[in-house]
Formats: structure tokens, C-alpha cells, sequence
């Protein structure tokens, strides 16, 4: 759908030959743009709230540069794309003035935002090698309109690190509690916050963690309440939905 589609649509509106509510329904059906090696979805903001984010990770960089041009061309000025390498970030910049951070291997095109969420998303990881994951989470969380508190290497293994930093769990809309090994970290927020705690797994630990397979199954029978689960690894999953929770209206 394009520019003059958009304007017979405001003018059916304006017509009364269809309703604005009609007219809605149909920008969110509305088709997306065939490159040949990818679909852009460009309706996916008017859906869901949120536009379409590239997965680097088995993209060509110059399928990447392709879907961001094409994203820009339709509007989007701001475009996340997660699990690109360096090497192709470097390629990308060559064509589009991005932002690329190292360690959570995310490139951002158009800059983050100032926040417009309602209160703050806390990204607290078991160790220090938990943070390419929680980067991953809280750029995303930041790219979507969110402010973010890093709390990173506050596992359980040291637990007074992380009751140095209760004020900052105990006045979270939304806690994203990160670990490998054995995964205690998400039951152990779960059990001081009073907001939803979304636990990610990651793939650090020794043997019998089973890259990330221990701690999922522990975070997934976690007794604390109000505890949510995403897969392994799952920074940007976490950072979506962190974010989606501190746009819902109402008090914390």
C-alpha cells in the first residue's frame, strides 16, 4: 500500500463510504513489499504497536542494507537489527549512518528515543557473562521507548550485590532477571519484586547447564510468582516484551 492508497482510504473516510474503524482494519491488512529474499512488513507498527526489527543473523549484509532501505523508504526512520556481526556492521555503515554495540551485537539505525514508557525496565544479570544477552535486552527495550537500569554480576553466588540494589527491583514497572548455570536469579527477583519478572535463560555455564537448557527448566518451575519465561539466549524477547508491559496503562 502506498502514498495514493493511503489517500483513497481518507477519502472513502471522508466520503462516508467507509468507516474510520474500516479504514483501520484495512491499513493493518495492508500488503508488504516483496525484495525477492524478504518481505517488509510495513504495517507491522499499525498492528502491534511496534515495526519490524531485522534478524542479522544469516542476512547477507547487503540483504540487510537492502531491507533497511526499504524500510527508510516507507517512513521508518528507526530500525533495530539484532545478532549482526561486526564485520557486517561495518559493511551496513557504508551505505546507512548506524550505531552497532560489540557486545550485544545490535545495530541501531535513527538513534534511541527519549523514554515514553510509563516507569523504568531493570535488567539484572546472574554474572558478567550474562551481558551480551542483557544488552541485547536493554537496547531493545531502549530502541522501543524504555528507561533501563543495567544491575549486571548480582547472582546468587554473591547474593548481598544484589540487596545493594533492592530500591532499584523494589521501583521496577517490569525486572528482566538474566543468568546461565543454574538459573536461581529469576526466582530469587521473583521473590522480592512486586512487578512481572521476565526470565531469561543463557547458554553460560559448565557442562550439565546444557547450554542454557538447566536454567531454563529451573526459571520455568520457578515457585515465585509472577515470573515469565522466554528461550535461551533471548535478550531481544525479553527487551520486546519488557517494554510492552511498561506501555500498559494503569499503575504500577
Amino acid at each position: 500500500m502506498d502514498n495514493r492508497d493511503i489517500r483513497h482510504l481518507l477519502e472513502q473516510v471522508a466520503a462516508k463510504e467507509l468507516s474510520v474503524d474500516e479504514a483501520v482494519l484495512k491499513l493493518k491488512m495492508a500488503p508488504f513489499k516483496d525484495l525477492g529474499y524478504a518481505k517488509v512488513d510495513y504495517h507491522r507498527g499499525i498492528r502491534q504497536g511496534i515495526a519490524e526489527v531485522i534478524y542479522g543473523a544469516g542476512k547477507t549484509p547487503e540483504q540487510i542494507v537492502g531491507i533497511i532501505s526499504a524500510m527508510k523508504e516507507n517512513g521508518q526512520n528507526r530500525v533495530l537489527i539484532t545478532r549482526l556481526s561486526p564485520e557486517a556492521a561495518g559493511i551496513i555503515r557504508k551505505s546507512h549512518e548506524m550505531e552497532y554495540d560489540k557486545i550485544g551485537r545490535v545495530g541501531i539505525v535513527g538513534g534511541i528515543p527519549c523514554p515514553d514508557g510509563i516507569g523504568k525496565v531493570v535488567i539484572a544479570t546472574g554474572g558478567t557473562s550474562d551481558m551480551p544477552v542483557a544488552e541485547e535486552a536493554a537496547l531493545t527495550a531502549e530502541v522501543l521507548g524504555n528507561q533501563v537500569v543495567r544491575l549486571y554480576d548480582v547472582g546468587v553466588a554473591g547474593i548481598h550485590r544484589l540487596m545493594d540494589h533492592l530500591e532499584e527491583i523494589m521501583t521496577a514497572r517490569v525486572v528482566v532477571a538474566i543468568a546461565g548455570m543454574e538459573g536461581a536469579l529469576a526466582s530469587v527477583v521473583g521473590g522480592l519484586a512486586d512487578c512481572p519478572v521476565i526470565g531469561v535463560p543463557t547458554s553460560v555455564g559448565y557442562g550439565a547447564s546444557f547450554n542454557g537448557l538447566t536454567p531454563l527448566l529451573a526459571m520455568i518451575n520457578s515457585c515465585a510468582s509472577g515470573v515469565s519465561v522466554v528461550n535461551i539466549d533471548n535478550g531481544f524477547g525479553a527487551g520486546y516484551l519488557a517494554s510492552m508491559i511498561n506501555h500498559l496503562e494503569g499503575s504500577k
